[in-house]
């Protein structure tokens, strides 16, 4: 800039020609200088530039391939919009198929359900046959009602679960009234068994009913003897479960509650009430003449043993 200044505000001719000079000069020195430089530093100029060329050549193809990769992308989101109706009609294909599969497993498994449920009623295991029965109907009036080629079973299924309930009622029926008063004469033979046995001239003693397990005595001690019976009451029976490997009819309490939850999932409980009033003071009859007829035994028994006994032979 100084010397620009100097040329444009000088009017001496040997002033320019000076400075030109001295221009033209530090030009010389420093390509002079440059040059040194060059040959001083060729290793690493060379060095420097093939890097560069090979930095600007990976640039270039690193450029083209994500052009590529671009074009590729591009390419592949137009087919898939174009495949994207047949991937969705293939995918609904999926899942209808999917479904018709589960529902022929439960065709399968509904069909064996007669000869299952025969197996559970000879084994009375009534809970595990209600929860299949209620099960079966429910898929066979559901999921399966358009199935025409389930009709008889439909009928049959239905009309054994509505004559279920009157099994589970003669069982409960006969547990409450028949199986408990069994346990106090088969008790009450024993006891005449062993007093014959040991000759004893004593009368023989009265039932002992005090300790018996009845089902009233069971609610009064395990439900309704502390506070909040209700929620006791219900936790109990939802608790009960029934293990098929035991004998059903082992503990009659825990069998009447599975024979309760069994009319419960039938929605049969009303019918069960009405049934158990109407026939309470039958069965309470039969009770009194049972025990009537095992005391009347007892005593011609007894009066038989006694006169053997004052026999002198």
């Amino acid at each position: 800039l100084s010397v620009l200044r100097t040329l444009s505000t000088s009017d001496d001719v040997e002033d320019r020609e000076t400075e030109k000079g001295r221009l033209e000069e530090a030009y010389e020195k420093c390509d002079r200088d440059l040059d040194e430089l060059i040959v001083q530093h060729y290793t690493e100029l060379t060095t420097a530039i093939r890097t560069y060329q090979s930095i600007t050549e990976r640039i270039t193809n690193s450029r083209n391939k994500i052009k590529q990769v671009k074009e590729n992308l591009l390419s592949c989101k137009m087919l898939l919009h174009c495949k994207r109706d047949e991937l969705r009609k293939l995918w609904i294909e999926g899942i209808e198929h999917k479904h018709v599969l589960n529902l022929l497993d439960e065709i399968e498994n509904i069909k064996q359900v007669p000869q299952k449920l025969e197996q559970c009623m000879a084994s009375k295991h009534y809970l595990n046959a209600t929860d299949m029965l209620v099960s079966a109907v429910d898929s066979l009036e559901g999921p399966l009602l358009q199935v025409e080629g389930l009709s008889d079973l439909r009928l049959e299924l239905h009309s054994k679960k509505m004559n279920m309930h009157l099994v589970l009622i003669d069982e409960l029926h006969r547990h409450l009234y028949i199986k408990s008063t069994n346990r106090v004469g088969q008790r009450n033979k024993e006891k005449g068994r062993i007093s014959s046995l040991v000759k004893d001239a004593s009368p023989v003693p009265l039932m002992d009913v005090t300790n018996l397990s009845t089902p009233r005595k069971f609610l009064e001690t395990s439900q309704f003897s502390n506070p909040g019976s209700s929620s006791m009451r219900e936790t109990s029976l939802l608790e009960i479960k029934e293990d098929t490997d035991l004998d059903p009819e082992e503990n009659s309490t825990i069998f009447m509650g599975i024979l309760i939850k069994g009319l419960a999932k039938l929605k049969k409980i009303p019918e069960t009430v009405k049934a158990i009033q109407d026939r309470l003071e039958q069965e309470l009859k039969q009770i009194v003449k049972r025990s009537t007829t095992q005391v009347a035994d007892n005593g011609y028994q007894r009066g038989e043993n006694l006169s053997q006994e004052n026999q002198p032979r």
